[in-house]
């Protein structure tokens, strides 16, 4: 037993005189020190917020100079006035209102003749198969 003790206290000497265990204590007061300077940056304000913080030299966020019922006033007028861009594909909506409003300059029957004709010759993409139809 004796030996197995002896060997263990000179193992512990060795440990603890190599370079790796005394840079365990400096490391110890290095992280002492990164803390201390984390505290004082978070309460001087200089961290960026954890998430989708803002950085610490960002411009403050718009405010703006209007009051709320002001710009709901300005909204409800512009809506009187016919000034609003449809939510969506407002672009869209307007020309499809345009191509509505026009006058077909063929009648009916010639619509219909018309396709007969392309149904004959296989040019109708049969429904539920156009390019933009689900994938099975």
């Amino acid at each position: 037993m004796s030996r197995r003790t002896a060997l263990a206290a000179a193992f512990a000497a060795i440990v603890l005189s190599l370079p790796s265990f005394a840079q365990v204590q400096s490391v110890a007061r290095l992280r002492a020190e990164v803390r201390a300077e984390t505290r004082a940056a978070v309460q001087a304000g200089q961290l960026t917020l954890a998430g989708e913080g803002r950085p610490a030299d960002a411009t403050p966020p718009f405010r703006s100079s209007k009051t709320r019922a002001e710009r709901m006033e300005e909204t409800l007028a512009a809506r009187r006035d016919n000034q609003l861009i449809p939510a969506g594909a407002g672009d869209v909506q307007t020309s499809d209102a345009a191509l509505r409003a026009q006058r077909s300059t063929r009648t009916r029957g010639e619509r219909k003749a018309e396709t007969q004709v392309a149904i004959a010759r296989g040019e109708l993409v049969p429904a539920g198969e156009g390019f933009d139809a689900p994938r099975k």
